[in-house]
């Protein structure tokens, strides 16, 4: 799924704002101004099109996440986890350790 600006695909085919979508275990919506993005998987994504994004992954899930939504411990000490197990010490190295190409 890929959002920018006012514009939301999937696989690369656009989804008419407003109209929801639903096809294998991934459904888009609208609620309000917002986008949101729920997968089969029990992970859901919403954004408010600007710079808001909020995350919700369902009970089932707990300690078994990772990368920049950290893994759902409630254990403070391990939300900078890296990729490569360490705990990073500071925010900003927690997310360049998670950056992409």
């Amino acid at each position: 799924v890929v959002a920018e600006g006012q514009n939301v695909s999937v696989n690369g085919a656009g989804v008419l704002e407003g109209r929801p979508y639903l096809h294998k275990g991934l459904g888009v919506t609208w609620p309000g101004d917002w986008v949101a993005v729920a997968s089969s998987l029990g992970v859901r994504v919403a954004w408010d099109r600007h710079l808001a994004v909020t995350v919700t992954v369902e009970p089932e899930l707990r300690g078994g996440t990772g990368g920049l939504c950290g893994t759902y411990t409630d254990d403070p000490a391990d939300d900078f986890m890296r990729p490569d197990g360490d705990i990073a010490a500071f925010a900003a190295a927690f997310g360049n350790a998670w950056k992409v190409p």
